[in-house]
């Protein structure tokens, strides 16, 4: 979207420049039609109506009075356009340029003070006192003329400076006429008439050559031709006789002072159409939509519009047809991470073998970028699948020699409990039998830890019974294959039996339990075990009086015991592993939570199922230790007679 977008803030750029040039142009015309053409017409206005009262002042005549007539008529309709145009005018004349409202005031008010310019002029003086007036209104409309020169013009017009100048030529030349017209009736310019005649023309003659050559070529042209023509020629040579003849001499005789004036009154004329041609004809007649006002930007405008219309469809296109892909890829990477994967993972686990050429088939590295991407995410997941493969090869490894060692252990443990058993029949005194009942309790701990190795690896321990077994004998076989036995207490059970099938890795998982509680607490306190029966099975709560264990501590063994993958090498806490294995073989609910003592209590829940409520028959199971069999004392017993046997022997193996 970058390169888009960047093209649309071009393409509007281009738009706003060829909006802005459009709008130039329509606010030139506006000015142009609103306030420079009704400016440009006053002033020509009252340059004739100066002419023709100086002509009158000096040889009033019946024609002289029609003429000056006329010319205050023309300049009253101009300062009626004049005010229109302000009262109408769209522009805020003070954007355009901050005095300009104050000289158009000026403006007004000098066209509503004509009337006292107009009074007798039939004096000398009085009509000097006139031509100031005129020449200061004048001014003033030159004032608000280059004001509007601010303003940007059109492609069509010349810079509106250059015009501004060649309309001070014009005045110039309309100064010379007014003061020769006053001169007429004596045929003598005085010295300060003079003096004022002579600046007028190097004011023209200063102005009129650089503001020509300024001027655009099509508007150069109609300068050229006047500046060539005979009425121009005769004008320069009336104004260079007077400035040769001085002040009151009698250079303007009646008869050249006509044709000077007939010359003069062409030339100026000339320049008026020739000023507006090059300045308000030519604003009004520009197209803001030609191509002088759109040009190359219009064509810019029109050519990115279409540019940004085809990036758009080209990039839903592309985008559509990369999004398509993305969201296949996605599908394919959340479809292997998800399933896939973890499935193949868990057949891994479960040593059930997996062909990574069907799961994974390795694709060639072609097509496109995202083409290479599923390349990638595919060799990923074979190095995950062969990883997985090689460390379930390692565990399998692992664990057969668990179960050969574990094997070899049981064979060896079970002849030297055969052996420790013919020793305890034979008659002893009680020192000795003391030592033999402890080394009883040493084997019987080491054909647990042999057991434990193979229920690690995945493999049933060879113990096991056909018929229910009482929950009393089944405690305390638990407590029988731990060490301090003495520290266990076991409260009242309920009178019922556990199913044979499950009784061996009931009593290995409780005597996990009892001996970790008795490791983790002080020798001096006793470890509790009770059990309860509850709607749903037996719950039995192994209690300890020790330190206890935080939060994180407790969620991590309570994480070990009830996940479902057991990582066999981490080495610590085996014992937790070996109850989540047996804990998912039987079916039970195993839990650890904090004691009312401050310890850690671990609660098993034996379901309903595993249970019967019918005790077996009292040929079934050995005579408890001494102290019956609520007692926690074993002094002279040795640890397989505190274990439930098959009728006839010890369980078999």
């Amino acid at each position: 979207m970058l390169p888009i977008v960047s093209l649309m803030a071009l393409w509007g750029f281009a738009a706003v420049t060829t909006a802005s040039s459009i709008g130039d142009t329509e606010r030139a015309k506006d000015v142009d039609a609103e306030l420079l053409t009704p400016v440009a017409d006053f002033v020509t206005a009252l340059q004739a109506e100066r002419t023709a009262a100086m002509r009158y002042a000096t040889a009033p005549t019946a024609a002289d009075r029609a003429g000056l007539k006329s010319a205050r008529a023309d300049t009253d309709k101009t300062v009626t356009e004049l005010n229109d145009g302000v009262n109408t005018a769209s522009s805020d004349a003070a954007l355009i340029n901050s005095a300009l409202p104050g000289r158009i005031s000026r403006l007004q008010s000098d066209a509503k003070g004509l009337s006292s310019l107009r009074t007798d002029t039939t004096t000398p003086a009085a009509a000097a006192t006139a031509y100031t007036g005129y020449s200061a209104v004048i001014e003033h409309g030159f004032a608000v003329t280059g004001a509007l020169t601010e303003e940007e013009g059109t492609a069509d017009s010349s810079e509106g400076r250059v015009v501004l100048e060649l309309s001070r030529v014009r005045e110039a030349v309309a100064q010379e006429r007014a003061l020769l017209a006053a001169a007429r009736g004596t045929g003598t310019l005085g010295r300060e008439q003079y003096a004022e005649f002579v600046g007028a023309v190097a004011t023209q003659r200063e102005l009129l050559a650089p503001a020509v050559a300024d001027l655009k070529a099509q508007h150069r042209a109609a300068y050229t031709k006047i500046l060539g023509s005979e009425a121009y020629l005769r004008m320069v040579a009336g104004e260079n006789r007077v400035r040769t003849a001085g002040p009151g001499t009698t250079a303007a005789t009646a008869p050249a002072l006509a044709q000077w004036d007939t010359a003069a009154d062409t030339v100026l004329k000339g320049f008026a159409d020739a000023e507006a041609e090059a300045g308000t004809a030519a604003t009004a007649k520009a197209n803001p939509f030609g191509w002088d006002t759109l040009g190359a930007s219009g064509v810019a405008v029109v050519l990115g519009l279409v540019g940004v219309l085809l990036s758009l469809l080209v990039s839903v296109l592309v985008g559509r047809g990369l999004i398509v892909e993305l969201l296949d890829l996605r599908n394919s990477a959340l479809e292997v991470a998800g399933r896939r994967l973890p499935q193949a993972m868990r057949r891994l686990h479960a040593g059930q073998g997996v062909d990574i050429d069907a799961e994974a088939p390795m694709r060639r590295l072609v097509g496109d970028e995202l083409a290479q991407v599923g390349t990638a995410l595919t060799a990923v997941q074979r190095a995950a699948l062969k990883a997985a493969a090689e460390r379930a090869e390692l565990l399998s490894g692992i664990s057969g020699v668990y179960v050969s060692l574990a094997r070899r252990s049981q064979v060896l443990l079970h002849r030297q409990l055969d052996l420790l058993d013919g020793l305890e029949n034979r008659p002893r005194d009680t020192a000795e039998l003391q030592e033999l009942y402890r080394i009883d309790y040493l084997a019987t701990r080491m054909r647990r830890h042999s057991e434990s190795l193979l229920i690690l690896s995945g493999i049933a321990p060879g113990r096991g019974w056909r018929e229910p077994i009482a929950l009393s004998d089944v405690l305390r076989a638990a407590v029988a294959e731990i060490e301090h036995t003495d520290r266990v207490q076991i409260w009242a059970v309920p009178r019922m039996s556990v199913a044979g099938g499950s009784v061996a890795d009931v009593i290995h998982l409780l005597a996990e339990l009892v001996e970790n509680a008795a490791a983790f607490s002080p020798p001096s306190t006793k470890v509790h075990l009770r059990a309860a029966r509850l709607r749903d099975g037996v719950l039995i709560e192994v209690e300890d009086s020790g330190f206890g264990m935080n939060e994180q501590a407790m969620a991590d063994a309570n994480r070990k015991i009830q996940s479902e993958k057991v990582d066999l090498l981490d080495a610590k806490q085996i014992g937790l592993f070996v109850v989540n294995r047996l804990r998912e073989r039987q079916g039970l609910r195993v839990e650890v939570r904090e004691s009312s003592s401050g310890g850690v209590t671990a609660g098993v829940l034996i379901p309903e199922n595993l249970l019967r409520d019918d005790m077996p028959m009292a040929g079934e199971v050995l005579t408890a230790a001494p102290g019956g069999p609520g007692a926690h004392s074993r002094a002279l017993a040795p640890a397989s007679a505190l274990i439930p046997k098959q009728s006839g022997g010890r369980p078999r193996d």
